[in-house]
């Protein structure tokens, strides 16, 4: 029996936890297949537009030489932050040091959350997508013995198959898991080592601009 029988002799409960099942491994294959894209590119402009900066003669030329890297807008921020504000407002309350300091760190995380975007998605499905599929499975066995009993004739051969039709929903639960905890974590390292080069690279235009 294929797994459109299945789902078409499953019940509403069934046949929800399966459109549910779909729907949280479309959304994850969608952000997986973005998230990949992004970071790939994401890590090869962050490399060469802090290279970029470091190889211009001054502040000016190094943002229009980062610009034509940074297709993301991943290091542009960050120069843009050592732009302080204007005085006479509380942003510009403090020493030099200290304004740059609030400047590069909201802009570092404003590119954070970019970086991060879905990773709570893929998480929350990881998580979930088992025990969705696991309901699904006792669902399906408590309606198929249901069934069974209600004709009257119980046997191994009359079990097996509805409860066998039913553990489609516990495999389909960790088909959707898998893939999403395996992109999680991959993406959280990637995500790490660009950090960690954003952060260096705030800390360094901070000691250069203080």
């Amino acid at each position: 029996m294929n797994l459109q029988q299945v789902f078409m002799q499953s019940d509403a409960i069934g046949k929800a936890v399966a459109i549910l099942l779909l729907l949280m491994s479309t959304a994850s294959w969608v952000v997986i297949l973005w998230k990949a894209w992004m970071l790939r590119r994401a890590g090869g402009d962050v490399a060469r537009g802090v290279a970029a900066f470091w190889q211009a003669p001054s502040l000016v030329d190094a943002a229009d030489r980062v610009g034509g890297f940074d297709r993301g807008q991943w290091v542009l921020p960050l120069i843009r932050a050592t732009q302080l504000p204007a005085d006479g407002t509380l942003a510009a309350a403090g020493d030099r040091a200290q304004q740059l300091t609030r400047a590069l760190r909201g802009a570092l995380h404003a590119v954070m959350r970019q970086l991060r975007f879905g990773q709570v998605l893929l998480a929350t499905v990881g998580a979930t997508a088992p025990f969705v599929g696991l309901l699904g499975t006792v669902w399906g066995i408590y309606h198929a013995l249901i069934g069974i009993a209600g004709s009257g004739q119980i046997s191994i051969e009359r079990v097996a198959g509805p409860v066998g039709e039913a553990l489609i929903m516990t495999a389909a639960g960790l088909a959707v898991a898998i893939p999403a905890v395996l992109a999680y974590n991959w993406f959280g390292r990637a995500i790490g080592n660009i950090e960690a080069e954003l952060e260096g690279f705030a800390h360094d235009l901070r000691e250069l601009m203080k």
